[in-house]
């Protein structure tokens, strides 16, 4: 079952599973670009990525991407919006790592639950504003989870095969917070 959140519009949650499978009979749907290297195609400094939110906060900021969508939201609305306004089906949350493990590079742990809400907010009030504009091509917001910069799979350490930096444990509640 594929689950949108509530709609900006009608505020109900709404099971899409039925809708993109139909759709996926007919036609191959398209998912937007990558937020990354549009991102970077803005020449963002240390201080728009702080915005007036962080302005005082003890870590660099710049390269966080996912801080984007409490800090400049409508840098991320922009993106979005031209992936749409191009033809994409699939809009991405800009969260891919808005989790705790990978925001403690940037003391953002705390605002990791925000960063989610907010980027699921503004893909979703897009897919809203472009599905009633063309409902015979519905939009679809879609949640992002990227891995996070550590692994428990192999060991950082080349002198210590058996050591891990995070634990599955550890994991299982980054990705938890995530959704």
């Amino acid at each position: 079952m594929v689950i949108e959140p509530k709609s900006t519009l009608t505020g109900e949650v709404v099971d899409c599973t039925e809708a993109l499978e139909e759709i996926l009979g007919r036609r191959v749907l398209v998912n937007a670009g990558p937020m990354g290297t549009s991102v970077q195609e803005y020449g963002l400094d240390e201080d728009v990525f702080r915005g007036d939110i962080l302005r005082d906060h003890p870590s660099d900021l710049k390269g966080a991407i996912d801080v984007l969508s409490i800090t400049q939201p409508q840098i991320v609305e922009e993106i979005q919006r031209r992936w749409l306004e191009a033809g994409a089906d699939i809009l991405e949350t800009n969260s891919f790592n808005a989790n705790r493990i990978s925001m403690a590079d940037y003391a953002l742990e705390s605002h990791v639950y925000a960063m989610n809400v907010e980027s699921a907010r503004i893909a979703r009030r897009l897919t809203d504003e472009f599905t009633a504009l063309t409902p015979e091509k519905p939009r679809f917001a879609c949640g992002v989870i990227g891995p996070t910069n550590r692994t428990a799979s192999i060991s950082p350490k080349v002198s210590d095969p058996g050591y891990r930096n995070v634990t599955f444990d550890q994991l299982v509640v980054a990705y938890e917070e995530s959704t």
